[in-house]
């Protein structure tokens, strides 16, 4: 019998698929903690302006 496992392999597919994956993984994960940080502003916002505190961080708004 014959091992046709190569055969069935994906073209594309190898270290540099892995490299890909890689960066896909960090890509994600980025976007991940960009977007829990995002979360945790809004959160910290909304609870100072709940109690009437001031989350001024000292910025320039106008």
């Amino acid at each position: 019998m014959e091992d046709r496992s190569k055969e069935r392999r994906r073209p594309g597919k190898g270290k540099s698929g892995d490299d890909s994956r890689e960066d896909r993984l960090r890509t994600a994960l980025r976007a991940n903690l960009a977007r829990r940080k995002a979360q945790a502003r809004a959160r910290s916002e909304k609870s100072a302006q709940e109690t009437g505190g001031s989350n001024d961080t000292g910025g320039d708004e106008s």
